[in-house]
Parts: structure tokens; sequence; C-alpha cells
């Protein structure tokens, strides 16, 4: 692990409210614990490739991004072209967790060589060269104060927080928005410190600064729980906040005590020991934990163009990604609901710049942001055809009030009437009209802010600790999440698990070796950077609240990729103390930590 105490520091980015030394003094209970987490890296099966090709002063290029208008944007920036010279395709990623959100050198040589040979050039990565040249999560030291009164009350924490960053340019990430919001005190102080280090420079990886954050604060909560012999729930119950205390909001939904009652119950919480080492089977330590955490989900401005065809077909474009979490699947099913047509007759276009352009696929944000866009493109054509309908003389519809015209699977009709109505196939083709067209746009986040948008989850885990051997194996995790309106349950599934999955790894596997002589990395590869495999997960389930967040957007959705991650490394790592009694305040947790 990389000694962040060896180099100089940027200054400090800060936020205060009250006075968070006097409130430590105060307090009955202190606390001054430092944490170390490791450097992580994506690793996602699919390496990071591009094709270059030229066609005079036009350059195409087809790489690997999940944000095709940012590497548009910058190839357009370092070639001097116009916007239009320049076209980015992408249907498809391999997995990115991050590491595909801006354009790497290695994109801009891949063009370079083909403008130099005038032939199209196709570059892929090594996995060792991935290490090098496509960002990381950056490795923390995080030293937290923590003051409560005796029945458990939080009265003050001091965020002392240092992250390495590359010397030739500066990367931060959300590490301190949980510090600030997710419990109630009066007083809280966060310093944030960038360590410029000779290494190229980090990236957001999945649950950016929120995860890394969890794993301090949720892990200090655990070690307050211990110290007052509170019941871990009951001291984050007694923490709750009414209001985002940060900015004074009003949430818009905050569901955390029912993710923590139904997480209770469905994982059997009532059969921990609330004294460490007081469940053993043989030579096996048993321990439950839990951790709460919280996400600032993305909205991002995003267009849309959608269309629909007299055949009773449409399609719908735009430039925005998918690396795995079904973007085309959801957006298809947004699209169909609105237009009332069935799932086949719609077709998803993405990945490609001459599309109407979004933000980056990441931070939570593509189901709030294009999804939006997607229902107002889609509403604007069924519109245009009801009213198209009801204005026509020959049609089935004329004369009815627009407002009681409904749609499904294809076929206009009265509302409570089905057999009053015809199909758009039917409407169009009568009134020569070949298609129906319309444009969608979301603006993002409103400005200024109303309310606190986050979504919410807690997590719990049960581990077991080899008494000799200090080995750890997760037996079963659980996660429950406030994520607003779910769109498809088979695909946050797919997320929920996914993030789980990466939360093991950062909580026992995976770190980044660095030999400290040269600033070589000499576990560039999958046989010496540990990721989790299937051995390493057998039981993971995942449950959502029911309900929708319709302040943040029109969906009612909140994004649940990133916050999945959030709280796991803190869960297992809670777990591994109520097993052993032994507290490890350094990531990955080894069996030497435990021994």
């Amino acid at each position: 692990m990389l000694d962040l105490h060896e180099a100089e520091r940027d200054e400090p980015t800060t936020y205060a409210r009250g006075d968070a030394e006097a409130g430590l003094r105060s307090s009955a209970v202190r606390l001054d614990l430092t944490y170390r987490l490791a450097r992580n890296h994506h690793n996602p099966m699919e390496p990071h490739a591009t094709i270059a090709r030229w066609d005079g002063d036009k350059l195409t290029v087809w790489d690997k991004t999940q944000w095709v208008m940012g590497t548009h944007d910058e190839l357009a920036a370092v070639f001097d072209l116009p916007a239009e010279s320049v076209r980015v395709i992408n249907p498809f990623v391999g997995g990115g967790f991050g590491s595909g959100l801006r354009c790497w050198p290695h994109t801009t040589v891949a063009a370079l060589a083909a403008r130099e040979t005038k032939r199209p050039v196709k570059l892929v990565l090594s996995r060792r060269q991935m290490y090098f040249g496509t960002g990381f999560r950056p490795s923390y030291e995080y030293r937290l104060r923590l003051g409560s009164d005796r029945r458990g009350r939080l009265s003050a924490a001091v965020h002392d927080i240092d992250a390495e960053t590359s010397s030739y340019e500066t990367f931060t990430e959300a590490v301190m928005g949980a510090g600030q919001m997710l419990y109630g005190m009066p007083n809280v102080s966060q310093a944030y410190r960038t360590v410029p280090l000779d290494v190229n420079t980090p990236i957001w990886m999945r649950g950016p600064g929120f995860a890394s954050a969890s794993f301090v604060i949720e892990s200090a909560m655990d070690e307050l729980a211990h110290r007052l012999d509170i019941d871990p729930i009951e001291l984050r119950r007694r923490n709750e906040p009414s209001e985002d205390e940060s900015n004074n909001l009003p949430f818009s939904t905050r569901r955390l005590r029912e993710c923590y009652t139904i997480g209770a119950r469905e994982f059997g919480w009532h059969r921990r020991g609330q004294k460490p080492r007081s469940r053993r089977e043989g030579d096996w330590l048993i321990g439950l934990g839990m951790a709460a955490g919280v996400y600032d989900p993305g909205r991002f401005p995003a267009q849309v163009r959608a269309r629909l065809d007299a055949d009773g077909t449409a399609v719908v474009e735009s430039a925005t990604s998918d690396m795995g979490p079904g973007t085309y699947t959801s957006q298809t099913q947004v699209a169909a609901d609105a237009l009332g047509l069935t799932m086949r007759t719609v077709t998803f276009r993405l990945g490609d710049s001459l599309y109407p352009p979004t933000g980056p696929h990441g931070g939570s944000a593509t189901m709030a942001s294009v999804g939006t866009a997607v229902v107002e493109a889609c509403d604007k054509i069924r519109r245009q055809a009801i009213e198209l309908a009801v204005a026509d003389r020959e049609s089935p519809l004329y004369g009815v009030a627009v407002k009681e015209v409904v749609v499904r699977g294809g076929r206009l009709h009265v509302r409570g009437n089905p057999a009053r109505g015809e199909t758009y196939q039917r409407l169009l083709t009568r009134n020569d009209r070949t298609h129906l067209q319309a444009d969608g746009s979301y603006a993002g986040a409103p400005q200024p802010e109303r309310r606190s948008y986050h979504a919410y989850n807690a997590t719990f885990a049960e581990v077991a600790v080899d008494a000799t051997l200090g080995l750890v194996r997760v037996r079963r995790m659980l996660g429950v999440y406030d994520a607003g309106r779910i769109i498809s349950p088979k695909l946050a599934d797919s997320q929920a698990i996914g993030g789980i999955v990466g939360g093991i790894g950062t909580a026992l596997l995976e770190h980044t070796t660095t030999d400290h002589r040269d600033g070589r990395i000499v576990n560039a590869n999958l046989a010496d950077y540990l990721v989790p495999v299937n051995a390493d997960v057998p039981d993971v389930r995942a449950i959502y609240l029911d309900g929708e967040d319709n302040d943040g957007n029109a969906l009612g959705v909140k994004g649940l990729g990133e916050v999945v991650q959030v709280g796991v490394a803190a869960a297992i790592g809670n777990a591994v103390f109520n097993a052993t009694g032994r507290r490890v305040r350094e990531l990955p947790i080894t069996a030497e930590a435990l021994l």
C-alpha cells in the first residue's frame, strides 16, 4: 500500500458546520480512528480497445467508452476538427465500472497512427497496460474522530481525508458527501487533501467516493455501537436526521428505517450475538455485520430522438452507452410503455455520436436522464397520433376528447371501450403518413435543488473466519434498497449482485501492490490482483422498497448501479469483528491482520 505521508499535499477542500473540535471536547464518548484503503483497479473482462479510420479530414473511431460525446469532443479538440468531422461509435461495452469515463491517451494514439499511416488502425491494450493507462480507484488514508453522548446521539465528527492523485493533474471524487448528511449531528468538519504522486491519474470506480467513505463511517459507527453496547441498527436509528443537514433541504425520499427493519427481519439479525466470538461452528467463528449506504445519483442533460413508422414499429436513438446494466432493454421498456407498443416492436439504438447527445454512462444517471428524455419524446408521438385520430373523420375515434384515448398494444381506443379504436398502422397509412417523429430532452438536476435526492441501502453480511488460519469466507449477503421506481426487477437484481460482488472484492481481495523503488505495479494481472469468483459468493439476495421518487424525475427512479456497492465492505468488516473481536481498519482485510 502507498504511504501517502511521503508526498506533499495539495490545499484541502473543506466543509464545516458548527464547531466540531468543541463538540468533540464536550462529547462523553470519543473515538479517534485511522483507516487505510488500498488502490483498486476496474478490471472489466473486455480490455480497452480502439479502431480509428480517416476518410479525408473526417475521423471515425470505434472505442470502448462510457461517454460517447466526451470522447467525441476530446478528439475534436485534440485534432482541431469541427464537431461534424468526428464520429464515435460504441454499441457495446464489455464492462467498464468507470474506467471508460474519459478519453484515454491510447485512443488519441490510435487516431494519430491512422492519420500518419493513412490506414485504419486497431489498438488493444493488454491486461497489464490497463493498470497503467486507464485509471483506478485511489488509495485513501482517512482519519475520523467521532463523538457522541452515552445514549449514542452523535455530537461531532472531524474527517481528515488524504487521497492519491497524479502529479500532472488533480483527480477528486465525492468522498465528503456521506459524512455531511448520512447521520444527524450538529458539528462536522472535513478536510479533503489530494496527494500528488508519480502515477497515472485515478478515475471514478463503482460507487465513487461514497463507497470509500462508507467503509470508514460505517466501520466507525459499528465501533461506537460496540463501545456503548448498543445494537448497531439501533444506533443508526437514533441518529436519523429529519432533513439533509448539509444543505437544510428536505429529503425527496429517505426510507433507511424501512431498509433496516426489512433487512433485519429477512436476514435473521436477531441471531447475531452482541458479544464478539459468541458463535462458533467447529473451527469457524461466525459473525454478522451490517452497514448503511447512500449515493448521490447523477442527473445529466440528455436528448433523444424517436420515430413511429407507418408499419407500427418504433425506433428511439440516443448517444448513451450500455456497459452491462441493460440500457438497451430498460430504455426499450420505457419507450414501449410510453408509446403503448409491445417491446418486440420497439428498437432502441445507442452508442453513436450521430445520435442526440447525452452525458456520461455512469453515476447512476442513465435511467433518470436518458429515460426521462425517452418518456418525453414518446409521449409527444403518442399525443400526435391521438390528435390525428380524433381530428380524422374516417377514424373510429373522431370527435373523442384527447384525454379519453389510450393506446395499448399499438392500438388506440376509447378509455373503457377497447372495441372503439384502431391501430397506429391503420391510422398512419390512411393519412399518408410515413412516420411520426419527436425529440425529447432532460435538462438535468434542477438549479437550485429543491430537495435532497439520494439513493439508500442497508447491507447485511454473514462471514465465517477460520480461528486458526484467519481465512475469511462470506457465507451470505443481503442488500435492501431505497432506489425509487424499479423499471426491471431482473436487471436490478443483476446490478445488485454485481455491486455486492464488487464490494466483496474491495473488502477481502483487491489491492494494487507498488514497488516503491520505481513506482511500478507488480501485480498488474488477474493472477496476482485477486477478484471474487463464484466460489467467493455463495448466497446473495436483494430487496427493493416499493415506491417512486417523483421529485427527482418523471420516471420516479433514483438509479441503482452505484449505491449497490456502497457499504458492502463495511458490512463485511463489521461481520468480521463480530466473529473475531478483531477490528481491521485497512482494506483489504487479510488473514495476516486477523492472526
